[in-house]
């Protein structure tokens, strides 16, 4: 494409977002075509929520409908909020009753939590969100601007801001404070309107627009009424309304347009950070019979900013002084610039802080009664953001915060997420001499990191006899457990669903950092004869963090304690799926194939059912002993010759294929219940015992396959060797397969060997 071609896309861009302002009547035609872009304030935000869609996710093993709108979609994913559904969930079904004015509609909406649990990327989808959904033709937002220069023997303008005179010939000026344009009409008829536009409406909750007009459009409009009353115009309001007066006319909503944002460092008095600023040094300048001019005023507080839409108060601890005087501002939705001149407000409020604002709301509570602060209290609905406790979204968040990655992870099955949260990483990363260098965290490096953050977040109080906070985390992420042949859902434990998970533990900043100071460090620490200090291994990761935590100033004596010792399980769990990508490399080419498995399941179905088994040629046979025999000592392992009497399978074999193989066949018959059924319809690898032996091996299985391998070789095997066949085979299916580095596959072996040789026999 040129550079012609890029500013094409732009002006095309631009011309599908804003439209040609338009006069009041066409405006009340337009929102009876389209009812959408009339709404309040809290159904807005509600309708952009709703319009993004939804999607299934898995938290705490649960499946749960989450809204995409949070996803951040319009952005590709760059502010995602990462878990966190649930709370989520529940903010949206409280905007549902203030929109529709069901209680709640006197609530400041409150998300409190730990730092780094996602409130500010809250902030920033929120408004990324709602400026794209602004752009739609079901989103589009509008105000009205006026013109007075055109009254016949007018020699008044309009101002606000820094600007006395008017900035062009036209004379236009839009409200400062998007006022709706429905709040032009004498209240009566804005109320018949509105019910008849509500009667045609499919929706359970009405468009309400309750606010008069903003004071500076109120002047404009006040000057235009007694300049045509006093010519004796009969049609007073067509006259005030005139397209050469008045024009409606969309805007983008942003921050300073529909939104206001009251960051930590804003400062001055309160009436300045609500609503803005009078300018003195004008005041004598505009005539307002003998009153102060609204005209005379900044509109640059937080409530002006986001009238129409979105009012956020960031880091509201720094704020607590305004939140008093905010108590009133949702119930009466107006609030003041001076005493004699008020201002309506529309606007969803909605606070962000970390708990320290609770404990200042908190310091009278010995009062009872007397709580100074009980009125501000009864008007918060707190929404608590918590440290995520999935896996694969921890693993997620990381992967973010070290790298460009911004797509939100979705999956078709949890084995699709499994492979994300297992894989490499790699970074550039520049050196104090200014050379830059690729490092990589090799598989299993991130996943350990998270893995451990999410184990010091989880309460280890409820847990159920037999199982560790991997356990835990792992029911979390999966909704399952595997043990073995066992598959154990989440509802088969007995979790405590009043526990602390998420309360507290390691914040993925503190993960953040660790990593990155690994990838500054040089390490040449795992082998002389490697050239591996660009690979930041799974134990230079754990041991980082654990080793880190006594000088991190975020955490307390008792906490660097808790983590130390929530550091053991990880490393085992992490050393398992190390050692299984290594016995799978070496086993991948002596992998038991379908067919093989396909037959012995056809075998056991007809010798337990007594269903008719036929050959290729169609003709009928008995099943073979001997084909289930073999297949369930020399792949499943399961059993020795002892357990069967010639080729005739003793009680435990029986019982075997009946509880194994039979009972899933079973379960799958009647989950195809309303289809022809047959066995081969089934999907072998639903049947956990064949999974095994079609996807995993174990030491066994290498020892019986590879008479003379010897791990104790693995380092340094001697050539021609069947070890160094073997080894080759292995770093070779490390690299092509499991997306392992040559270095990262190396190292990862001789670690995995090294534990082997100790009790290889």
């Amino acid at each position: 494409m040129t550079g012609k071609d890029y500013v094409t896309d732009a002006d095309r861009a631009l011309e599908e977002t804003y439209e040609e302002p338009m006069t009041l009547a066409a405006y009340v035609d337009r929102i009876f075509e389209n009812p959408s872009i009339a709404s309040h304030a809290s159904k807005y935000l509600l309708e952009a929520i709703e319009a993004a869609g939804t999607r299934t996710v898995v938290e705490e093993g649960e499946e749960k409908e989450r809204y995409r709108f949070f996803d951040d979609p319009h952005n590709d994913g760059e502010h995602a909020i990462l878990g966190n559904t649930e709370v989520l969930n529940g903010f949206v079904d409280d905007l549902r009753s203030i929109a529709a004015g069901r209680a709640k509609d006197e609530k400041i909406i409150w998300f409190e939590g730990p730092t780094a649990t996602g409130k500010s990327e809250l902030k920033r989808c929120l408004v990324n969100g709602l400026r794209e959904y602004s752009k739609t033709p079901d989103g589009r937002r509008y105000t009205v601007e006026w013109n007075i220069s055109t009254a016949e023997g007018s020699d008044r303008g309009l101002s606000y801001g820094d600007d006395v005179s008017a900035p062009d010939d036209q004379d236009w000026y839009e409200s400062p404070v998007q006022a709706h344009p429905l709040s032009v009409f004498p209240e009566n008829v804005r109320e018949d309107l509105l019910a008849e536009l509500n009667g045609e409406l499919d929706d359970h909750v009405p468009i309400q627009v309750d606010a008069q007009l903003d004071p500076f459009s109120r002047e404009a409009y006040d000057f235009l009424e007694e300049r045509y009353r006093r010519e004796g115009e009969e049609e007073l309001f067509s006259a005030i309304t005139d397209e050469s007066h008045l024009r409606v006319k969309n805007y983008v909503v942003d921050v300073g347009q529909g939104v206001g944002v009251l960051h930590s460092e804003d400062d001055g008095p309160p009436k300045e950070r609500l609503v803005g600023s009078w300018m003195h040094g004008m005041l004598q300048e505009l005539d307002s019979r003998g009153r102060k001019n609204p005209q005379a005023f900044s509109y640059d507080g937080v409530l002006s900013q986001g009238n129409g839409v979105l009012t956020v108060v960031e880091d509201a601890a720094q704020h607590a002084d305004l939140l008093q005087k905010l108590l009133n501002v949702p119930d009466e939705q107006s609030v003041k610039l001076d005493k004699g001149i008020g201002m309506d407000v529309d606007s969803q409020m909605l606070i962000i802080s970390n708990p320290d604002l609770e404990a200042q709301l908190n310091q009278h509570s010995d009062r009872n009664g007397m709580d100074p602060l009980k009125a501000l209290k009864r008007r918060l609905d707190k929404h608590r953001f918590g440290y995520l406790t999935n896996l694969s979204l921890e693993t997620e968040l990381i992967r973010r915060e070290l790298t460009d990655e911004t797509n939100v992870w979705e999956a078709g099955s949890y084995d699709e997420l499994a492979d994300r949260i297992r894989a490499p990483v790699t970074v550039t990363v520049k050196d104090r001499d200014g050379e830059t260098r690729v490092q990589e965290f090799a598989p299993h490096a991130i996943e350990a990191a998270a893995l451990y953050a999410v184990a010091t977040r989880l309460d280890e109080e409820n847990l159920p006899n037999g199982l560790d906070l991997v356990d835990k985390a792992l029911i979390y992420d999966q909704g399952y457990l595997q043990e073995g042949d066992s598959r154990r859902e989440k509802d088969e434990f007995d979790f405590d669903d009043d526990g602390n998970d998420g309360d507290h533990g390691i914040p993925v900043t503190y993960t953040r950092d660790t990593l990155a100071e690994l990838l500054q460090t040089d390490r040449d620490r795992h082998h002389a004869d490697l050239a591996v200090e660009d690979v930041v291994m799974p134990r230079d990761v754990l041991n980082a963090m654990v080793e880190g935590l006594i000088d991190a100033p975020v955490f307390s004596t008792g906490e660097r304690s808790e983590f130390e010792n929530r550091v053991v399980p990880v490393k085992n769990y992490i050393y398992d799926q190390q050692e299984s990508d290594v016995i799978e490399a070496i086993m991948h080419d002596k992998r038991v194939d379908e067919e093989t498995v396909a037959e012995y399941v056809e075998h056991v179905y007809a010798w337990e059912t007594e269903e008719p088994l036929y050959n290729d040629r169609g003709e009928r046979v008995e099943p073979d002993p001997l084909t289930m025999k073999l297949f369930e000592i020399e792949h499943l392992g399961r059993f020795s010759e002892a357990e069967y009497e010639g080729n005739q399978p003793r009680e435990s074999v029986r019982n075997f294929r009946r509880e194994k193989v039979i009972t899933s066949l079973n379960r799958h018959a009647w989950e195809h219940r309303d289809e022809d059924f047959s066995v081969e319809d089934v999907d072998l690898t639903a049947i956990p015992v064949i999974k095994t032996v079609l996807e995993s091996h174990d030491w066994d299985d290498v020892e019986r396959t590879f008479e003379d391998f010897d791990p104790r070789q693995w380092s340094d095997p001697p050539s021609g060797t069947e070890t160094a066949a073997v080894k080759e085979n292995t770093i070779e299916t490390m690299v092509d397969l499991f997306g392992y580095s040559e270095a990262s596959a190396e190292l990862t072996s001789r670690h995995v060997m090294g534990q082997v040789s100790y009790r290889w026999d």
